[in-house]
């Protein structure tokens, strides 16, 4: 019996050991500006924290996640101003990365830096997140970005595999419509939390979550089986965006891709047969004139 007891309690701990939550983020908070006083530099420790805390420990998902499973991504937020005892002007970035199969190479999937962010917080609280209202748009923020995030990474391994998740973050983005902060509302620009989520449901933007799941799971993955065929899917992908382009030129949602991407497009075909380098090439110009200069590179075939 004694034995029995020692296995079952031994199964259990490996088992809480062994599936994990779904994102491991590191969070980094910056401020600048209040690094002067010490209660504010106290204020920031707590709020990394607390970020760090809200963003690891909440279960996002109902899938079980292996460690090794688990979504790396960072955060970084810049507090610009403080306005009173406990509201703040900031930045956040997020980014994410995807591992690819049979090798320790990963691939960002998602780097966005948000300017509106706004939001309150008192030290040694912890961010609680409501569904159903805006209360703190902290957790609403940091929520909405968690599911994008998830939604980006779901649709890498399965054609539109994330659209559960660009649904969680719609819905944060419809019940933030009456929210004071910025960055909620379709009239406050075209690169902001609405757009990005707007543009991904859209049916006119199908052909990008194609792209990202053509370029990753049919070409990266597959690289080290067949590189020439790997190198023709990876082009091929990018290709798709064609459509969103002759339709929406310059669109938020084709610059978030190549913000992710554009250097790594560079390494994988500046080194590429001069035939597939330059017919990527001519469509790159069109499809990203901000990245010219990189893609130059591929042109004349520099791995630098």
């Amino acid at each position: 019996m004694h034995i029995k007891n020692t296995l079952l309690i031994l199964l259990l701990l490996f088992s809480f050991s062994t599936f994990s939550q779904e994102l491991t983020c590191q969070v980094q908070v910056l401020a600048p500006t209040l690094q002067s006083n010490p209660a504010n530099q106290e204020i920031v420790e707590s709020l990394e924290k607390s970020v760090y805390e809200f963003i690891n420990n909440t279960r996002w998902t109902n899938d079980v996640f292996k460690q090794q499973e688990q979504i790396e991504c960072n955060i970084l937020i810049n507090i610009k101003e403080k306005i009173g005892s406990d509201q703040f002007k900031a930045s956040i970035q997020i980014s994410s990365v995807r591992p690819i199969y049979n090798s320790n190479y990963k691939s960002r999937l998602f780097n966005f830096n948000d300017a509106n962010f706004s939001f309150s917080f008192l030290r040694n609280t912890a961010i609680i997140f409501t569904p159903d209202r805006h209360s703190s748009n902290l957790a609403d923020v940091l929520a909405y970005y968690a599911y994008i995030i998830l939604a980006y990474d779901y649709d890498s391994f399965s054609l539109e595999g994330g659209t559960i998740y660009f649904d969680q973050a719609m819905q944060i983005v419809t019940k933030c419509q009456n929210a004071p902060e910025a960055g909620w509302k379709p009239s406050e620009g075209n690169r902001n939390r609405y757009w990005l989520i707007q543009n991904a449901l859209q049916a006119l933007y199908k052909p990008i979550r194609k792209c990202y799941y053509e370029y990753h799971r049919n070409g990266f993955d597959n690289a080290y089986s067949n590189r020439e065929q790997s190198l023709n899917k990876l082009s091929s992908s990018i290709i798709l965006l064609e459509t969103i382009h002759k339709a929406r030129p310059n669109s938020f949602n084709v610059q978030l891709f190549f913000t992710a991407k554009a250097d790594e497009i560079v390494k994988i075909f500046s080194p590429a047969p001069s035939n597939i380098r330059m017919s990527l090439y001519n469509k790159l110009v069109v499809l990203d004139p901000s990245n010219i200069s990189k893609y130059n590179q591929i042109k004349t075939g520099n791995k630098k």
